[in-house]
């Protein structure tokens, strides 16, 4: 079986709701992209219909998958999951929510076709650039928040990345093989923990802006900002160590 193009790996806790419409427009937008792709749901032991919603519009929509856990893994153990399990030459991963639309990936394609070495292997949405859009924008006091713990990440890590923590990011396959075969962090700083790799691995980082809806009703635990950093220190530890095996 030829490999596509594309595969949109989609993480899916409890989100019978808000899922169905994302794979909708997903499937709208890539069936008239002009490239061949592949949809992966990979449900994160959720205890709703998830599952359930995902068979039935695999019946209708071609390239629709689901790969299922019994277990909570957490957002970063599912998309490692499905990046490893995926066949596309290029491998992006996004929201169950459609917070950033999967017709965003437009702006991406130009920097994985350059080619030489002026290519990219890994391509970021970016909502902290010159030419982002937030609709609406996220509270005062969350964007505060943000800016510290990226400077935090900036420090530690990944000097010169200024959103680590959209969930809008692109692969191209060897890059992806290369750097979810070696993370581990499910938390977080899951998305830290990949760039970080990806710079230790010498691939070529490019942040692009996108268009991000912010979901007015979604809440972050008041401890995430402090597990955060815990695991921000835990991955710099790692990289001292060579614990990641680079």
């Amino acid at each position: 079986m030829d490999k596509p193009f594309l595969s949109v790996i989609i993480p899916a806790y409890n989100e019978e709701k808000r899922l169905p419409a994302t794979l909708v427009e997903a499937h709208e937008y890539l069936s008239n992209a002009g490239f061949s792709y592949e949809i992966i749901v990979v449900n994160d032991g959720s205890h709703d219909g998830t599952a359930e919603v995902v068979q039935k519009m695999a019946e209708k929509i071609d390239g629709l998958t689901l790969i299922g856990n019994d277990v909570n893994k957490g957002k970063g153990g599912v998309v490692r999951q499905g990046m490893l399990a995926a066949r596309g030459k290029v491998r992006l991963f996004a929201d169950a929510d459609n917070s950033t639309s999967i017709s965003q990936f437009r702006k991406m394609v130009p920097f994985f076709q350059e080619g030489g070495n002026g290519g990219c292997e890994v391509v970021i949405g970016s909502r902290a650039i010159q030419g982002a859009e937030l609709v609406p924008p996220q509270p005062f006091y969350r964007r505060v928040a943000g800016k510290i713990l990226n400077g935090i990440t900036q420090i530690l890590l990944v000097p010169g990345i200024w959103d680590t923590q959209c969930g809008f990011k692109a692969f191209t396959d060897t890059a992806a093989q290369d750097i979810f075969s070696r993370a581990s962090i499910n938390g977080w700083a899951f998305d830290v923990e990949v760039l970080a790799l990806a710079r230790a691995l010498g691939y070529t980082i490019k942040e692009v802006p996108v268009r991000w809806s912010n979901n007015v009703f979604s809440r972050v635990p008041a401890s995430a900002g402090l597990q955060f950093i815990i695991e921000n220190v835990i991955i710099r530890f790692r990289l001292w160590r060579g614990i990641y095996r680079i």
